[in-house]
């Protein structure tokens, strides 16, 4: 069974991590500006800092310029960064996961020579991932229990021109990190130049590539930055092309089997934690009917039950991330073989918006004033319910694992 007891240089992560948030990301996330969400820019100043002191580079192996984290560390790290603001852990986590499986294990070695250093000399250099297109969601279903055809579920288009290069037409959205990054993973759909070509792919995109346009997202229901994509006649080199034609790579949020590492749910535990954190702090300060409020049986009831949901969604979230990172653990049977990073999202997602509220609670009427953080949180902890596919979605990817069924 995974060891519960981090390792020093964990330990010194996580410490280092949580001093730069109470230091530079706090006092940001919890001023008037960032509490309203119609207001909420994000800090590219923090995000600068914060890749200066390897944030950005966490997951990329020690071998190519980063920290080389596992993915127990990442999540330590993920969630201190979002118990300090989930729009800066959003954007660090993506192109912290990204740049892992780009550069470490999808890119060929001429592909690297010709973005990695670009990646390691900008602070500002973010990645995209864009796998998701506008009415797929609707048009498809649930499909439980049955294969979904790429055809129906990726529309944009990559034709070969003569000289062997690549031009993309399509439209993408929902795509986390668009509006900053700098280079975008795009996932395509190949046509039948010749036998066996047709299919998924995945190209590389660089930001300047002409008939490329980027459209930011209008509404608050994400964290981070999102985005849309608009390609037309986009021209991209041979060299571009991840894997073979039409046997693109898997990458997390592009068909992930949910065993993989459960970073965005340990984002949406430091969401919850930061809502739990204030409640506990305010608890033992107010004071009424002559105690302080925590010595108040029904909120130090309260506060009980936050504190147990959240240290339970933290015990899943670190298994999932064991798992991830000790497969054999799998193999042999001391783990179920079960989408443990699913069932830590869904558990969590639950948890943190019961937690959150009930923080909120905590505060009485002042819960819900806008200068108050807790409708912040609990607004953030919505998004987390409810991005994506949803929990209802999930249960059922979970439900199918329980049945013994495995998507291609």
């Amino acid at each position: 069974m995974y060891n519960l007891r981090l390792s020093a240089e964990q330990l010194e992560f996580r410490d280092t991590v949580r001093e730069f948030v109470a230091q530079e990301v706090k006092p940001v996330a919890v001023s008037p500006q960032r509490l309203e969400a119609a207001e909420r820019r994000l800090p590219m100043e923090l995000l600068d800092k914060a890749s200066g002191v390897g944030l950005r580079t966490l997951a990329l192996s020690e071998e190519l310029g980063g920290a080389g984290a596992d993915n127990l560390t990442c999540c330590l790290v993920t969630e201190e960064l979002a118990a300090g603001d989930a729009d800066v852990a959003a954007v660090l986590t993506e192109t912290s996961t990204l740049g892992h499986m780009l550069f470490d294990r999808l890119m060929t070695p001429i592909q690297r020579e010709r973005f990695l250093p670009q990646f390691l000399a900008d602070h500002r250099y973010h990645l995209a991932l864009a796998d998701h297109e506008p009415e797929t969601d609707s048009a498809l279903g649930v499909n439980y229990h049955r294969p979904v055809a790429s055809e129906a579920r990726i529309r944009t288009t990559a034709a070969r021109t003569a000289s062997g290069d690549w031009v993309i037409n399509g439209v993408k959205d929902c795509v986390a990190n668009a509006p900053v990054a700098k280079l975008i993973a795009v996932q395509v759909r190949t046509e039948a130049d010749a036998p066996g070509a047709e299919g998924e792919s995945m190209l590389l995109v660089p930001r300047e590539t002409q008939g490329l346009v980027v459209r930011e997202t209008a509404d608050r229901w994400y964290h981070g930055a999102c985005g849309e994509l608009a390609m037309r006649d986009c021209l991209v080199p041979a060299g571009n092309l991840l894997g073979a034609t039409g046997k693109g790579p898997l990458i997390p949020g592009a068909g992930s089997s949910g065993r993989g590492a459960a970073v965005y749910a340990a984002l949406n535990l430091g969401i919850g934690r930061a809502a739990y954190e204030a409640a506990l702090d305010y608890a033992k300060l107010r004071v009424q009917g002559g105690r302080r409020l925590i010595e108040h049986q029904a909120i130090g009831t309260k506060l009980a039950e936050i504190a147990i949901r959240l240290e339970v969604a933290r015990a899943a979230i670190w298994q999932a991330a064991w798992a991830s990172d000790h497969p054999e653990a799998v193999a042999d049977r001391s783990l179920a073989d079960l989408p443990l990073q699913t069932i830590a999202g869904v558990f969590t997602a639950e948890a943190v918006y019961r937690a959150a509220k009930d923080a909120a609670e905590c505060f009485g009427a002042m819960g819900v004033m806008k200068d108050m953080p807790l409708q912040k949180y609990i607004h953030d902890a919505l998004v987390c319910l409810h991005s994506g596919s949803g929990n209802s979605d999930a249960k059922l990817r979970i439900a199918e694992a329980l049945a013994g069924s495995r998507r291609p």
